[in-house]
C-alpha cells in the first residue's frame, strides 16, 4: 500500500456532480416557479434535492481518507493536525465573509452565522482529527455515538416538528436573529445548518472517510456492504416511524439513507469511471469545488445587489415562458447558470488554475 496521497477522477466527478447540483437548485430564475424534484421537502421526507449536500459533505470525508489514510497509517498523523485545523478554518471563514457580503449588498435584516461552508469546515476539521486520533475501530464508535446521542436528543427533547424541536430551539438561543429564520416576538427560529443538526453532518463525513478508507484499500464488496447497510437502517428508521429522514435536522435516518445512497453512488462511479474508462463527467468543477460554489455564490449576490438579476431573466428568459410556461424557464435559467460556471471551470481545469482554500 502506498503512503501518498491518492487521486480518483470518480471522486472528483461525483463530488463536482455535487456542486454542479447545488448551483442548479440554488439558482432558479424564479423560487415561486421551481418543478418539485428541484425543490426540498417541506419538512420530512426527501427530493432529490435533499441528496445532494449530504453527497458533498459525505464526499468530503472520501477525500480526506485518500488525501490522508496512507500518511496516518505511516505514522505521519502529527504533522497533518494543524494542516486540517487551518484548512477547516479557511472554509469556516470564507463561509462568514461570504454571508457578510450578501449582507451588505442585498439588505439582509441580520448577519448570517451558519452556512454551508461553515458546516463543511466544521465537518471537515473535526473528521480530520478524529481519523487522526482513532483508528477504524474508535471511529465507528464515534459514528454511532454520534447517530445514538444525537438521536435520543432529538426523541427526548420535544416534539419534531419544525416549531418544536430541540435543534431548532437551542440553536434560536445561540444565534437569534443571525439564523437563517427567526422571529423576535415569539424567539422561535432555525437554520438547516445549525449547530447542534451539524452533529448528523459530522456522522456523514465519517461514513464518508471509513467509505473512502474501504476504497482506498480495495474493499469494494465492503464499500458496498455499508451502502446497502446504511441505507436500508434509514429507510427503515423513517419507515417504522422511529425516526423520520429530515434534511433541515439532518436526522440520524437522513444520515443513513443519504450516505448509503451516495456510498452506492460512489462504487458505480469508481467501477465505471476509474475501472472501465468512463469519462469522469464533472470533474472541472470537482477540481474547483469550493473555489465554484463561492463564486456561483458571489455572483448571485452581486447581480442580485445591483438589480440586475430580475431584468435579465426576464429579458433572457422570458420568450422560455411564453413557449413551455414559468416553471421551464425558471429551470432554463438555473441550467443556463450551471453551464457558464461549468465553462469557467472547464477553462481553469485546461490551464491548470486550481483555487484551494
Amino acid at each position: 500500500m502506498t503512503t501518498s496521497s491518492q487521486r480518483l477522477a470518480s471522486v472528483d466527478a461525483l463530488r463536482g456532480l455535487a456542486v454542479a447540483a447545488m448551483l442548479l437548485v440554488n439558482n432558479p430564475g424564479d423560487w415561486g416557479h421551481v418543478y418539485a424534484p428541484l425543490e426540498h421537502a417541506a419538512w420530512n421526507g426527501w427530493t432529490p434535492t435533499d441528496l445532494v449536500f449530504p453527497t458533498f459533505l459525505f464526499i468530503v470525508g472520501v477525500s480526506l481518507s485518500l488525501a490522508m489514510g496512507a500518511r496516518i497509517e505511516a505514522g505521519q498523523g502529527a504533522a497533518l493536525r494543524s494542516v486540517v485545523v487551518r484548512r477547516a478554518l479557511r472554509i469556516l471563514v470564507l463561509g462568514l465573509v461570504l454571508h457578510a457580503v450578501a449582507w451588505s449588498l442585498m439588505d439582509k435584516p441580520a448577519f448570517r452565522v451558519p452556512g454551508v461552508l461553515q458546516r463543511i469546515g466544521l465537518c471537515f476539521g473535526l473528521t480530520g482529527l478524529i481519523a487522526i486520533q482513532w483508528r477504524a475501530r474508535g471511529q465507528w464508535a464515534w459514528m454511532a455515538a454520534l447517530l445514538l446521542g444525537y438521536g435520543v436528543l432529538l426523541l427526548w427533547g420535544g416534539p419534531l416538528d419544525k416549531a418544536g424541536n430541540i435543534a431548532s430551539r437551542v440553536d434560536a438561543w445561540i444565534f437569534g436573529p443571525h439564523g437563517y429564520e427567526w422571529d423576535p416576538v415569539t424567539g422561535w427560529g432555525h437554520d438547516p445548518e445549525g449547530l447542534v443538526s451539524t452533529l448528523g453532518g459530522l456522522a456523514t463525513t465519517l461514513l464518508g472517510w471509513r467509505c473512502g478508507e474501504a476504497l482506498r484499500q480495495g474493499q469494494l464488496r465492503r464499500l458496498a456492504a455499508i451502502g446497502v447497510i446504511a441505507a436500508l437502517w434509514g429507510w427503515g428508521l423513517d419507515a417504522i416511524g422511529i425516526m423520520p429522514i429530515n434534511k433541515n435536522l439532518w436526522t440520524p435516518a437522513f444520515v443513513l439513507w443519504t450516505g448509503g445512497v451516495a456510498a452506492l453512488a460512489l462504487l458505480v462511479a469508481h467501477r465505471l469511471i476509474d475501472r472501465q474508462g468512463f469519462p469522469a463527467i464533472g470533474r472541472s468543477f470537482g477540481v474547483n469545488a469550493i473555489a465554484a460554489y463561492a463564486g456561483a455564490w458571489l455572483c448571485t449576490v452581486l447581480l442580485e445587489g445591483f438589480g440586475l438579476m430580475a431584468p435579465l431573466y426576464a429579458n433572457g428568459f422570458g420568450w422560455v415562458s411564453r413557449l413551455a410556461g414559468p416553471d421551464a424557464a425558471s429551470l432554463a435559467f438555473a441550467v443556463a447558470f450551471v453551464l457558464v460556471w461549468a465553462v469557467i471551470v472547464r477553462v481553469m481545469d485546461k490551464r491548470r488554475i486550481y483555487i484551494k482554500v
